[in-house]
């Protein structure tokens, strides 16, 4: 994976807004396209259900059949297809696209962002300046970091060291279709997922995991005697 093109990461089939990828661009560059689409596109309805009195702005478009739980907030944009799960505590900011059947959970908050059909945010993440493939799923607690320290230009490290820019200042991470991330992981701004990779319970993780590929830390845990 060089090119880091759409067709190598994502099928357009699982998303309703696959208008936003250029065929010929890097992925990423969808992401500064978000706020200018829902302008043009967003026609704010809802069609779901709601549990008890959650905070929904006036932006905001929601298919047939996602609940959205007491204790919520959509602030808008967003845009949320059919057959989600919007649960208690979950913080929707501007300029969210979430596919059909997708699970957005407690204590996780959203921004600028794309989810494709079927991903699965649960439990205490951030996805902020991202993109999650069909059926992606991330574990309890992983962070998509998306700001560097010093905010300077993200690079996209490749597996043979090379750097690409991105031109942004602001980008977290692109998940492909079926990729795993467990537990407590954080993916450093400008990670790479490939199709179904998949990256280790607790770990650091920068650069591009390939298609198919698992990333994990190489520390191991010593058990001493006590004293």
């Amino acid at each position: 994976m060089t090119s880091f093109l759409p067709a190598d990461l994502l099928d357009l089939s699982h998303t309703a807004h696959a208008a936003l990828f250029a065929s010929d661009a890097p992925v990423w560059t969808a992401l500064p396209k978000i706020a200018h689409y829902l302008r043009e596109h967003l026609h704010p309805a809802m069609h779901g259900r709601l549990v008890g009195n959650p905070f929904i702005g006036e932006n905001v478009f929601v298919g047939e059949g996602t609940v959205i739980e007491h204790g919520a907030t959509i602030k808008g944009p967003a845009w949320i297809g059919a057959g989600c799960e919007i649960r208690s505590g979950c913080y929707l900011r501007e300029n969210v696209l979430v596919g059909d059947g997708a699970v957005l959970g407690n204590s996780c908050e959203f921004k600028n962002c794309v989810l494709f059909d079927g991903a699965q945010v649960p439990h205490f993440n951030y996805v902020g300046d991202s993109i999650l493939g069909y059926k992606a799923h991330l574990g309890a607690g992983v962070i998509l970091s998306n700001v560097k320290l010093d905010h300077s230009e993200i690079f996209v490290e490749t597996p043979d060291g090379s750097r690409v820019a991105t031109g942004l200042r602001k980008f977290g991470a692109i998940l492909g279709d079926e990729a795993e991330v467990g537990c407590n992981a954080v993916l450093n701004p400008g990670s790479i997922l490939g199709r179904r990779a998949l990256v280790y319970p607790l770990t650091p993780w920068r650069g591009v995991l390939p298609e198919a590929s698992i990333g994990k830390p190489r520390a191991s845990l010593q058990i001493m005697q006590r004293r």
